[in-house]
């Protein structure tokens, strides 16, 4: 268990009569990729959310290197090292590329708002360590010709690369992306899968990764959890999951077979 960095332990969530998530458990290890796949209405995203700290869990801990964080705020989750991406892209009106991967600095401003008004020689210092940041995350997405552009105005692709960048400039350790691959064609599908992949190795991250796309999930993931109705019916290898009766049964049929 020396590289284990996130467990979750009977995490539960009830919306009134609704239980959206029951009793999940699961681990995250250094340097891994895993997956949770399901239907709309499994409660992948609402894991996800308790995780990072947007809803409370009703039941259950949640553990990243052995401290408990079930009942942290979500900008505390950030600051400890967990990012996160979103099912609906999540960008500010009227900002560029590169403002908008700045904002995952603004914490760590280590100067007063008066010093901000007069710009300060450490507002100015700050401000160029900032952009030099953002810029390498930028690149890292491929997006360097696009800093200057209105993010809301890049083709919906690049919108999820953009939010991707800004996840990565808080420089997690643990990367949550929720449905990076909604709203892609194949092609956008296939160049996410490789973008992935090549920040997962450059940066070292460990990621769970929710995804509709059967072709992102068992491209990129070494363990699978399954869910239905708020339950998590299986998991495993991607190998294990496809050829799963129950999984199949409940609901993947020959999709993922396909996939």
């Amino acid at each position: 268990m020396g590289n284990e960095l996130l467990r979750v332990e009977n995490l539960t969530k009830r919306f009134g009569g609704l239980c959206a998530v029951d009793c999940f458990c699961g681990t995250l290890e250094a340097n891994q990729i895993k997956g949770i796949i399901g239907p709309n209405g499994a409660g992948k995203t609402t894991i996800l959310n308790m995780i990072s700290g947007v809803y409370p869990p009703t039941t259950g801990q949640i553990f990243y290197k052995d401290q408990d964080i079930t009942k942290f705020q979500p900008h505390k989750i950030n600051h400890l090292g967990i990012a996160r991406t979103f099912q609906n892209i999540r960008l500010f009106q009227n900002m560029t590329v590169l403002e908008t991967v700045k904002t995952a600095y603004s914490w760590r401003a280590p100067y007063s708002a008066i010093e901000t008004l007069f710009s300060s020689p450490r507002v100015q210092k700050f401000e160029r360590e900032i952009e030099e940041k953002s810029m390498h995350f930028i690149d890292m997405v491929n997006l360097k010709d696009c800093a200057k552009s209105n993010a809301q105005s890049l083709p919906y692709g690049l919108q999820r690369r953009v939010e991707i960048a800004r996840a990565l400039a808080s420089e997690p350790t643990v990367l949550l992306l929720d449905e990076p691959g909604a709203g892609l064609n194949q092609t956008e599908v296939r160049d996410l899968v490789e973008l992935i992949r090549r920040l997962f190795i450059d940066l070292s991250l460990s990621i769970l990764l929710i995804d509709h796309r059967m072709d992102v999930i068992m491209q990129l993931c070494e363990w699978i959890y399954v869910q239905d109705f708020g339950e998590c019916i299986s998991q495993g290898t991607p190998e294990q999951i496809q050829n799963d009766p129950i999984v199949i049964k409940a609901y993947l049929g020959e999709e993922i077979n396909n996939a």
